[in-house]
């Protein structure tokens, strides 16, 4: 059932939002360019206004005002090999082979603005997309019954506020306002349900479908042709939490953080459309069939709360040329068990997601070369968990896996007031298999599913191109 994917692929995307910009999951593009340099290691650097995202107990060691605009461009490449996906009668889905189903390029851009009001006080602004995910299968490929096509947009606002104790001790403060859309899409297995009808202990159902579509002067033997139906959604939300961070200076070489993040209550609301059309020649057979199966234009529902993160860093000026960081991040995920999908005003079951997320740990190390003084060069290296447990918790529109990313960058100073960083990343994820069982079949009426079991491997990889400019007023 078409519904239940409109919760699971935002309730995925949520899960995400980490204090790394590389987190698993759902991730879109950095969050910074110069942070993106450093493989996201730089949570205690501070190195501009950016550090509202990492650490926003950073501000108090930016001076004047500064505006960080900037944009990543993600090419990914991704290739799907199915391994025998079937409906849920056992069959074989058959279909075409998945292909180009992940875009060419995707954009995510970042802007930073931060004020230094006196020597305690330092306000600022972040404006960034912590996720977001495009990929079309086609209505035809194997694994169309979980999924068929997505788009997801979000975008998060982040006022924040940092007040420095003294020369030791700062801390700093944000809310996070989140707003995300969804547009998605699935195939209805209308020949898996008339295959399961036209014998054994369907029989009786099926002859009166039958019987249905004759008196009605329709062309019952069209069954046996019968396709697809599909179903789109969209759906949106505004959530909000907070971020906390403190900073540590111990000399003037050397400092320590911490960011936490909290969790968002979503309500997700979403509308469900259906088109039956397309499943035979007949538009009798079409309505009787959409009738049969209970599937009416309606809204979806599903709450939740996503994870916190922690996260702890360090920053080591080593001498005038080196600088060394490092980052390691929690993200509570185990708080996305299974989703109990409602669809209030119809007489439909609810569907429950089998997704039963872990806890992950993500760990970054960079570091900094002042080759001269108007060119700084970066460089890092990352490990990162995915929540999804296992093969058969792993779904098409999650097909995520452990990766490694590997990243260079530079900053380049056009004068005193102005800089350009640049930053390309390289993440490598693990094989990612799926055997991905719905619990629910069509023909059930006390809950929601198509029942059908997707199958196959993942290969995947990521370009992560940067780019951002630096003013300071």
């Amino acid at each position: 059932m078409q519904p239940k994917y409109l919760p699971l692929i935002l309730a995925a995307a949520l899960g995400t939002l980490s204090m790394g910009a590389n987190a698993s999951g759902y991730r879109f593009g950095s969050q910074s360019i110069s942070g993106q340099g450093t493989a996201d290691a730089n949570g205690a650097e501070a190195a501009d206004a950016s550090t509202i995202f990492y650490n926003p107990a950073g501000l108090s060691r930016l001076d004047g005002t500064q505006i960080s605009v900037g944009a990543t461009v993600v090419v990914p490449h991704s290739t799907y090999n199915d391994t025998g996906s079937t409906h849920f009668t056992g069959a074989p889905t058959g279909g075409t082979p998945a292909k180009d189903y992940a875009p060419d390029s995707v954009t995510a851009p970042s802007l930073y603005v931060s004020k230094k009001l006196n020597d305690q006080w330092t306000a600022g602004l972040g404006l960034f997309v912590p996720y977001g995910a495009k990929l079309n299968y086609g209505d035809t490929w194997n694994g169309r019954y979980a999924l068929s096509n997505i788009k997801l947009e979000a975008i998060t606002l982040n006022p924040s506020v940092a007040w420095k104790l003294n020369e030791h001790h700062a801390f700093g403060f944000g809310i996070d306002a989140e707003f995300m859309k969804a547009e998605l899409g699935q195939a209805v297995d209308v020949p898996g349900s008339i295959a399961a009808l036209s014998s054994g202990a369907g029989a009786a159902q099926g002859a009166l479908l039958i019987r249905q579509i004759a008196a009605l002067g329709g062309n019952p033997a069209l069954l046996r042709t019968a396709g697809d139906a599909h179903g789109a959604n969209d759906g949106k939300d505004w959530g909000w939490g907070f971020n906390l961070g403190y900073m540590y200076t111990l000399d003037e070489n050397t400092r320590f953080g911490l960011a936490y993040r909290s969790s968002v209550a979503h309500s997700l609301k979403g509308s469900t459309v259906w088109d039956f059309s397309k499943v035979t020649s007949d538009p009798i057979v079409n309505q009787v069939l959409q009738a049969a199966s209970h599937k009416a234009n309606s809204a979806a529902l599903v709450q939740l709360r996503t994870p916190e993160t922690l996260s702890a860093n360090v920053f080591h000026q080593f001498n005038a040329k080196w600088a060394g960081m490092a980052d390691v991040t929690f993200t509570r995920n185990n708080r996305m068990g299974d989703l109990d999908i409602q669809f209030p005003g119809t007489g439909e079951g609810a569907e429950v997601i089998r997704q039963q997320w872990k806890n992950t740990v993500r760990v970054s190390l960079g570091g900094n070369y002042a080759y001269n003084d108007n060119l700084t060069l970066r460089g890092g290296i990352a490990y990162d968990e995915s929540p999804v447990k296992s093969a058969e918790l792993t779904h098409p529109a999650l097909p995520d896996s452990d990766r490694m990313q590997y990243s260079i960058g530079a900053n380049w100073k056009l004068s005193p007031r102005s800089s350009i960083d640049l930053a390309y990343s390289f993440l490598d994820f693990k094989d990612a298999k799926i055997n991905y069982t719905n619990l629910c079949n069509p023909l059930a009426t006390s809950c929601t599913g198509n029942g059908e079991t997707t199958r196959g491997l993942y290969q995947t990889h990521l370009s992560l191109i940067g780019l951002s400019y630096n003013y300071k007023f």
